[in-house]
């Protein structure tokens, strides 16, 4: 199993050029879409969405507010994940609502875990809590990484992209959110010299130290 999650990670890359004729099956995006809705977030609040684009008009738009970057038309599937501007009280209500009801719980149980996360959060400004939610989507997104390269399913992080096109195109001011990180996931094409590139990183001790 150990070696088997270090292949994993040494195989994958940040694909350059995708085989658009090579489609996720429906199984494999729900276990994709799974391992997000599973990673960790600050409370358990899951403070993102994440916007799965099929729309073929709305890819272009993309791929044109990413500098013309091709994956984002290529690929299987292209994620945007998108970081909520606030967390209001009814939020965190229903938030408590879900862990009572998860965890056969009285919803009275709950009441000091959802004032303690009212109270950390209400003092947040808007540009520090889009930063905290910006936080918690990288979480998703690095757990997302190593679920695909576990299935050998292809994926590229992007921050190459007009922020505020892309909220403008996907509306996200409209619905309270700014995007935060996209991905794109399918299958490498042949042609994609960069998969036959070995991997470099800086050795482990110059990352790790024991204090």
């Amino acid at each position: 199993m150990k070696n088997s999650i270090i292949e994993a990670l040494n195989w994958r890359y940040a694909v350059k050029k995708y085989d658009a004729s090579k489609k996720i099956s429906e199984g494999d995006l729900e276990i994709l879409k799974e391992s997000i809705r599973l990673a960790p977030t600050a409370f358990g609040l899951q403070s993102f969405s994440v916007f799965i684009i099929e729309n073929s008009d709305l890819r272009s738009q993309l791929q044109s507010a990413s500098h013309g970057q091709t994956q984002v038309v290529d690929a299987s599937h292209l994620f945007v994940f998108a970081a909520h501007k606030s967390v209001s009280d009814n939020a965190v209500d229903r938030y408590m609502e879900n862990v009572a009801n998860t965890r056969k719980l009285q919803i009275e149980q709950t009441a000091g875990f959802g004032n303690h996360i009212k109270q950390s959060v209400s003092p947040l400004s808007e540009e520090e809590l889009v930063n905290w939610n910006t936080k918690q989507t990288y979480i998703a997104l690095g757990q997302l990484l190593q679920t695909a390269a576990e299935m050998r399913i292809d994926a590229t992080p992007m921050e190459g992209f007009d922020a505020g096109k892309v909220n403008d195109i996907l509306g996200f001011e409209k619905q309270d959110m700014k995007v935060s990180v996209i991905c794109a996931l399918g299958y490498r094409s042949i042609d994609d010299k960069n998969q036959f590139q070995a991997k470099v990183r800086k050795n482990p001790e110059e990352i790790f130290h024991t204090v």
